[in-house]
């Protein structure tokens, strides 16, 4: 080999070198991107059952308690620890078999062998509002309902009783003295029929009357004949009796009283053999076709009602039938003892089965046109201090929200302020949510929003 060739050579060579050093010195200042490490397996610190926990084993394997497989306890890595502000909020601890059961500290369940789980609060949830799962809405058994816009109809349920209606009364007097021949078998409180007979009269005036009628012949003066018929009408004497004695030219002095109308004598006042002056009121008979219930309507009450709302009636003895009717009136006297004034309701009797002294219960409602929001009473929590609803959001959520109520009418509650028609509400189960939110240490939002009458 000449020297030109081991010249060539040994250049070839150091080049080789001196790029593998240049190499090589790259690569370990810019090492290329490679797949990070796996982190380490944890430490696998013993195996339980999740049953029987304090019971540790030291491999896998079947449970000799359950039919299970053992579960691994690792070693918890090291990790820093959490600033204050963003641990989440402790609200409860409870045992996940018995979740609807609340502790205010951690330690063992009271139902099973095994420690309490902390209930967080939610990052970002709402202070007012609580999130139950779908079980423990089941188990509360809850069941909600719709705020609704209905006619503001005043209910009240006061005591009433049945009177006689005195428009439908008839008084028998006499209008000439006379004598009582003979008195039918009735006394007070006996029911009689229109045209049935009650007593029967001898009246002497009538006779010269009557001679006077009869002493004209029939073709005399029209006018005459009419002022001596006039004359006899006015001592009492029936029309059909006075055509009956100018048909047989015969005085007639004994009449039979009948009663004019259907209805119960509330007055009998004569006797056989009695003599009886003029203008004596011989009986009085008060009407059953219809009769006058009576209610007694608080004072501060009674502004609500008017002429013309519906009543119901129903008697102190439960075999009755209950009666509908309508107010005719309500009178403008005020009992002042009671501080009541009365609602004077006409209901209708034709098979007379009422009696005047009925007592019972009136139902009586009025028929404003006036419309609010109403929630079912039952849905409204009162504490004495508030009284609010639980709303019932999507996804599980339910907050409190105080609410300002009106009257009770029926089975609703008029509400006044705090919440908008169609807002879902709960109707049962709600003081178990009121408990929780209690607990909870929620705070019922404030009634907002007027909804006075439209």
């Amino acid at each position: 080999m000449n020297t030109v060739s081991i010249r060539v050579l040994a250049a070839l060579t150091l080049g080789a070198l001196v790029l593998g050093v240049a190499i090589g010195a790259g690569i370990y200042r810019n090492p290329s991107p490679t797949t990070p490490a796996k982190p380490p397996e944890p430490k696998v610190l013993y195996w339980y059952d999740p049953m029987v926990p304090d019971k540790h084993f030291d491999k896998p394997g079947k449970s000799p308690f359950m039919d299970m497989e053992l579960v691994p306890k690792y070693a918890e890595p090291e990790k820093a620890e959490k600033p204050a502000e963003d641990k989440p909020r402790v609200l409860y601890w409870y045992d996940p078999m018995v979740p609807d059961q609340h502790f205010d500290k951690p330690g063992k369940s009271p139902f099973m062998d095994m420690e309490l789980v902390p209930k967080y609060a939610e990052a970002g949830a709402s202070e007012a509002v609580m999130n139950l799962a779908p079980l423990q809405v089941q188990n509360l058994g809850m069941r909600t309902v719709k705020v609704q816009r209905l006619p503001v109809k005043q209910m009240l349920d006061v005591p009433g009783q049945l009177q006689f209606n005195e428009r439908h009364q008839a008084i028998l007097q006499l209008r000439a003295a006379g004598f009582v021949e003979k008195v039918w078998p009735l006394a007070l409180g006996d029911r009689v029929i229109a045209g049935q007979p009650l007593v029967e009269l001898h009246i002497p005036e009538w006779l010269d009357a009557q001679n006077d009628l009869l002493s004209q012949p029939v073709a005399s003066n029209t006018q005459r004949l009419k002022t001596l018929r006039t004359r006899l009408q006015l001592l009492g004497m029936p029309e059909s009796l006075i055509a009956q004695v100018e048909k047989t030219r015969q005085p007639e002095t004994r009449i039979t009283l009948a009663s004019p109308i259907n209805g119960v004598i509330t007055l009998l006042g004569v006797k056989t053999g009695m003599a009886l002056a003029s203008g004596t009121t011989i009986a009085q008979i008060n009407g059953t076709d219809t009769l006058w219930l009576e209610a007694a309507i608080p004072e501060g009450l009674s502004g609500a009602l008017r002429s013309g709302d519906s009543a119901r009636f129903r008697s102190a003895n439960p075999e009755d039938k209950e009666l509908t009717g309508r107010i005719d009136q309500i009178l403008p006297t005020l009992n002042t003892p009671t501080r009541t004034r009365t609602a004077r309701i006409v209901l209708d009797n034709p098979e007379g089965i009422l009696t005047s002294g009925t007592t019972g219960h009136v139902t009586l409602q009025s028929n404003g046109k006036e419309m609010a929001l109403f929630v079912p009473t039952e849905a409204v929590i009162r504490t004495g201090k508030r009284t609010l609803v639980m709303v019932a959001e999507a996804e599980g959520q339910f907050r409190p929200v105080t609410i300002t109520p009106g009257p009770e009418m029926g089975d609703k509650t008029l509400v006044r302020k705090g919440l908008e028609e169609g807002q879902t509400i709960v109707a049962s189960g709600q003081f178990l949510l009121d408990s929780e939110a209690s607990f909870l240490g929620l705070t019922a939002e404030p009634a907002n929003g007027e909804h006075g009458h439209d």
